[in-house]
């Protein structure tokens, strides 16, 4: 069989695998041998052959490359990242963030609302955020809209400019400017929305009222169940965030989706499972309702935090071991309420996760510049914020899982993370064990259409923007703090070993990275 280069599709570039996750006319997944013809000058894949087909197949002047047995999946769509610009590019930016989910085959990020200054709850804040995105960006980037009191008619004019749906919280954000929403918010965006087509996605934990009377006044206020104990110790934290914060907060979603039910429901970072049977019953009855899960969920465990180790901070927090088993289960099942595993990366410097000092292995760096190369030192006040926040950090005891930041770094790290805990469940004999198919449907597939752009993402497909990850699933390695891209390197999954390594990214018919020492 010979390929002819299509008319005006210019040189093709022609990738080989013995083993390709594709996606067929009816959506469905399939691991098989590929020859894959995708077009430098569209960007679009032109072509696919479910077997190996020879060089000589080809045009003298194609660009052909025989991957051998490397996995070639879709480029990873990873829809919950915080990329923190403007406003807080001391913590991650556009460059330093899309360049790390590149290392890790991710060809897609989608950036939440928060962290950002401004926040991105109003139509001039989204322009903002987008021109300081301009010309940064090593993968395509998507944005949310944020639900915050009071921004009800900014919803829809965001919805228009094309935002991939919006996000708010049910609890304390933690930073000032993007505060919690009560019920009658969650129900005025319901009823905003309700045509709209979006999704309106949770932070969900509340903190349930002590009486009927508390009512939302008490998710802006200190917590009830506030800490007893010692403050280094995670279990102490771990009990202060108690899966009822979970279920109590889904409950009163669900109480309200009657008022849009042709709106899709979405629960961020789900953790505890006591929550799975509240949005199974919700799904059976018909409303529409889905959760995502994290990487550190199901590669992290309470059990294996030491004292003081505030890199495992973030909320709702890491359960234990059964808790995570739980979640697994949960994966795997055939009518799964967990449709997509995404990273919630949510970095920040290292001083503010007050580190003790055996864990202080890396100096945060020091910023001059901010990723677009603006002078940060000439704004004195930002300056002074900044030295401000530095000062009240280092008032604070280290090891304070309380006082600390809580977020994971791990943009670009979550394949490895999910095939490497998938191989070691299956070795240990579990049968909730997600196969590579699994793992595209999870975090490529499902992603891409959670985000509306599953007409381009996400799929190995005739017609879809050649976005590749080759992955080659024999190579061993542990993470060092000089292989983290992000920009600051602190992270729980530093000297973890995984099984299973990205070699290359391809965006829209281009490598956008390639494990070398260089990387780009």
């Amino acid at each position: 069989m010979t390929i002819t280069a299509r008319p005006n599709a210019g040189p093709l570039t022609v990738l080989v695998t013995t083993r390709a996750v594709l996606t067929l006319p009816d959506d469905s997944l399939l691991l098989s041998p590929a020859t894959i013809s995708i077009s430098p000058v569209t960007g679009k894949i032109v072509d696919i052959v479910p077997t190996v087909l020879p060089r000589s197949s080809f045009p003298p002047s194609t660009t052909y490359i025989n991957y051998g047995a490397k996995l070639l999946i879709p480029g990873l769509v990873d829809a919950h990242v915080h990329l923190n610009e403007p406003g807080r590019t001391e913590w991650e930016g556009f460059s330093t963030g899309t360049r790390a989910a590149a290392s890790g085959g991710v060809t897609t990020v989608v950036d939440m609302p928060l962290n950002a200054i401004p926040p991105t709850t109003t139509l001039a804040g989204f322009k903002e955020k987008l021109a300081a995105s301009e010309g940064q960006c090593w993968v395509d980037v998507g944005f949310y809209g944020g639900v915050i009191p009071g921004n009800a008619d900014e919803l829809l004019p965001l919805v228009e400019a094309g935002v991939r749906g919006f996000k708010g919280f049910l609890i304390e954000s933690g930073v000032e400017e993007f505060p919690a929403i009560s019920s009658n918010d969650i129900a005025l965006a319901m009823k905003t929305l309700k045509d709209a087509p979006t999704t309106l996605m949770f932070h969900a934990e509340m903190i349930p009222p002590i009486a009927d009377s508390v009512g939302d006044a008490v998710q802006a206020s200190d917590p009830p169940l506030a800490p007893h104990g010692d403050l280094q110790s995670y279990q102490t934290f771990l009990e202060s965030r108690p899966p009822s914060f979970e279920t109590y907060a889904i409950d009163q979603i669900v109480s309200l989706a009657r008022l849009a039910p042709n709106l899709h429901l979405h629960i961020v970072h789900l953790s505890a499972t006591q929550a799975i049977p509240i949005l199974k019953a919700a799904r059976k009855s018909g409303i529409d309702i889905t959760a995502e899960t994290c990487f550190h969920y199901l590669g992290l465990a309470a059990e294996g935090v030491e004292r003081g180790d505030c890199r495992y901070k973030c909320c709702p927090p890491i359960r234990e071991q059964l808790n995570q088993d739980g979640l697994w289960e949960e994966l795997t099942a055939p009518d799964s309420c967990i449709k997509t595993v995404v990273s919630d990366h949510s970095p920040c410097t290292p001083e503010l996760k007050l580190l003790p000092p055996r864990l202080q292995t890396i100096e945060a760096p020091h910023m001059h510049h901010s990723d677009s190369g603006i002078d940060m030192t000439a704004d004195l006040e930002r300056e002074e914020e900044k030295q401000e926040v530095d000062i009240r950090a280092a008032t604070k005891e280290v090891g304070d899982f309380f006082a600390a930041w809580g977020g994971i770094s791990s943009v670009g790290l979550g394949l490895p993370i999910l095939y490497t805990s998938a191989k070691n469940r299956a070795a240990a004999g579990s049968k909730s064990t997600p196969s590579i198919v699994d793992i595209v449907r999870l975090c490529c597939a499902a992603t891409a259409k959670q985000v509306g752009l599953s007409h381009r993402k996400g799929a190995l497909k005739v017609g879809m923007d050649a976005d590749i990850c080759v992955f080659d699933d024999t190579d061993e390695w542990v993470l060092h703090s000089n292989g983290m891209h992000w920009k600051n390197r602190c992270s729980p999954w530093e000297g973890h070993r995984f099984a299973g390594r990205v070699k290359e990214t391809w965006l829209r018919g281009q490598k956008g990275f390639l494990d070398t020492q260089s990387g780009w």
